[in-house]
């Protein structure tokens, strides 16, 4: 059953499809907007749904999104009024939660790094932190006014090891993250915090997120669990009362399907965890990528094509600035890719091998490789799916390239087929911009050193 608040919605694929072909006929995507990135608001609204769901019945659950996944203040402000929280891991993203409208008892902050600034502005505003080791455990202590409203936690490395991306994976026996529980002395260490710390009522725990298994996502949740069992018996008493879980929960690329789900992750969970659920904890959860990936896209402008070695090459607006990870890491992060014609319809026609290259100045530049897709030509378009986490949504500025427009789309049912309205999620970036932010009011300041 669809969770979509419009009866008979149509599915994900048809208003991906519907979306392009509107963006195409109202100048959205063309010359003037050769790269942008859109944002399902419905699929949103099912995901949330979804993972709710997969909770229904255990009390005191805080579901916060990582902000990182998408940090667009409209975005934000979707997910606070879906009933979400916000976990945030840097002053810049606990700025825009705020801006976005989520309470701070609603916010959580991690970060391995954290400042004393950043420290007394979340103990001030009440957001929950996560120390991330107990050298800040002591900070914290230090700066702590006795009043404080925040909860405050600690984050460990259960240290059950990696997935299939190394670079995603935080619960390996060297990862930067947390207190690594099986290190000599680490876990006795642990209790002595609790203990010498009644306000320290929180253990959190992330064992990293896509190529992680929900199996080993639970072993890492399970020695957490155990973890805060052990240190409530030694100090006789229910010291540690809520258990941030993290997110991590990987998405699948490689078709339309959503899988695992949440409802799949909560019975992995379940069977591996079963006093997880019973109450006696809070739970905090922490995803990101797979409340989003598959509720956006990237469109991309065709501006040419070239033959090269025997290999065709469509040139395209959209490569490396915002497909940063599939870029350089193709086989961990691979995009699917689709064709559609200059009039925004989906290209038919015999399969052609092209490689689907970006705007940016360096050779490997290519989101895809060796793809068979309808022939492209200029003018074309090709839109990168399952995009909605990370991509469109943290650019990076290599060749100083604009960032590019992001809008919000929403599909409604019709006797003529699936209606489109669209809302501005972030303008285009301008050049004007562009040279600002490259220091043009000090463009004199290396010439003439003040004396």
């Amino acid at each position: 059953m669809s969770l979509s608040p419009f009866p008979c919605a149509p599915s994900s694929s048809v208003r991906v499809a519907a979306a392009v072909r509107h963006a195409v006929a109202t100048g959205l995507l063309g010359e003037s907007g050769p790269v942008a990135g859109f944002v399902d608001t419905d699929g949103v609204r099912d995901s949330v749904a979804a993972l709710h769901e997969a909770f229904a019945g255990v009390p005191g659950v805080l579901h916060t999104f990582a902000a990182k996944a998408a940090s667009l203040v409209p975005v934000l402000r979707l997910l606070a009024e879906c009933g979400m929280g916000c976990e945030v891991a840097s002053p810049g993203e606990l700025r825009i939660a705020l801006d976005a409208g989520f309470a701070p008892s609603r916010i959580v902050l991690d970060s391995p790094a954290k400042t004393r600034e950043e420290i007394r502005r979340a103990l001030a505003l009440g957001v929950a932190l996560n120390a991330d080791n107990l050298d800040e455990v002591d900070r914290i202590a230090s700066l702590r006014p006795s009043n404080a409203a925040s909860v405050v936690g600690l984050r460990v490395n259960p240290q059950v090891g990696g997935g299939s991306i190394g670079a995603m994976s935080t619960a390996t026996a060297t990862s930067k993250f947390g207190v690594a529980l099986r290190d000599p002395g680490a876990r006795e260490r642990v209790v002595e915090a609790f203990a010498a710390h009644p306000w320290l009522t929180r253990l959190h725990a992330h064992v990293g997120s896509q190529g992680c298994s929900l199996e080993l996502i639970a072993a890492g949740i399970g020695e957490t669990y155990r973890l805060a069992e052990e240190i409530n018996t030694l100090l006789g008493r229910r010291q540690i009362t809520g258990l941030d879980i993290g997110g991590g929960l990987p998405v699948n690329f490689a078709d339309d399907e959503v899988r695992p789900t949440f409802a799949a992750y909560a019975a992995a969970l379940r069977a591996a965890v079963p006093g997880l659920f019973d109450g006696r904890y809070e739970l905090v959860t922490e995803f990101g990528r797979s409340l989003l990936a598959k509720n956006g896209f990237i469109g991309a402008l065709v501006e040419y094509t070239k033959d090269a070695g025997g290999r065709r090459i469509a040139l395209t607006h959209a490569g490396a600035q915002t497909a940063t990870r599939t870029v350089f890491m193709p086989d961990a992060w691979p995009l699917r890719v689709g064709a559609f014609d200059s009039d925004g319809l989906p290209k038919a026609g015999p399969s052609l091998v092209q490689d689907i290259a970006g705007p940016c100045c360096f050779a490997g530049d290519v989101v895809a490789h060796a793809r068979e897709l309808p022939e492209l030509r200029e003018g074309d378009y090709v839109v990168l799916y399952d995009t909605g986490a990370y991509y469109f949504s943290t650019p990076w500025a290599y060749n100083s390239l604009p960032r590019p427009a992001v809008y919000g789309f929403r599909t409604e049912a019709g006797p003529d087929g699936p209606s489109v309205r669209f809302a501005a999620v972030r303008d285009a970036q301008s050049l004007d911009s562009i040279s600002t932010e490259s220091g043009l009011a000090h463009a004199d300041a290396l010439l003439h050193f003040p004396s």
